[in-house]
């Protein structure tokens, strides 16, 4: 429990004050787009690299995956799996670890709470895949990046929005 809780605070989210004992900060609108953008670099850099490495049946099973997406029952979950073999198709346990952890930031819920941006996410999964497809890095990169940078930008103006309505809101 001690670990986990050190944990927490080294990330941000609590703060432990010896002897009174730990207050939940969690996470401002800044802090979620600032996150978004080290997650968006982590992508980025793993797009680009599994345009490098990837194998042909790693190519078939991201298109498999991206399609599944659109009859997904759980379409967090279905997006997930796709991401995962972007990542895995990288060959390198480094990046994923990293990434790992960077993506905790994105809330299970992402598409109830922004379901106009699961269309946009699609979209940018053909996008991506055509540019890995045909070999293009840079433009992999970019597009996973812009991809990460725009849910982020999402995230952290809900969170903005919520926090404005909180400060006017009367206290009971």
């Amino acid at each position: 429990m001690r670990e986990a809780l050190l944990e927490l605070s080294y990330e941000g989210l609590v703060a432990i004050t010896p002897r009174s004992g730990i207050t939940v900060v969690g996470i401002t609108p800044e802090d979620a787009v600032d996150s978004f953008a080290i997650l968006a670099a982590l992508a980025g850099k793993a797009a680009e690299m599994a345009t490098a490495r990837i194998t042909s049946a790693e190519l078939d099973e991201l298109h498999e995956l991206a399609a599944a997406i659109d009859g997904a029952g759980d379409v967090v979950a279905a997006n997930r799996r796709f991401h995962r073999a972007v990542n895995l198709a990288t060959g390198s346990p480094r990046l994923i670890t990293h990434l790992r952890q960077a993506v905790r930031i994105v809330p299970g819920n992402y598409f109830e709470v922004f379901p106009e941006q699961e269309q946009r996410s699609r979209r940018e999964h053909g996008e991506l895949l055509d540019a890995i497809a045909r070999g293009d890095g840079h433009a992999a990169r970019a597009i996973a990046e812009a991809h990460v940078l725009t849910a982020g930008e999402a995230l952290g103006g809900w969170l903005a929005e919520l926090e404005a309505h909180r400060a006017v809101a009367p206290s009971h």
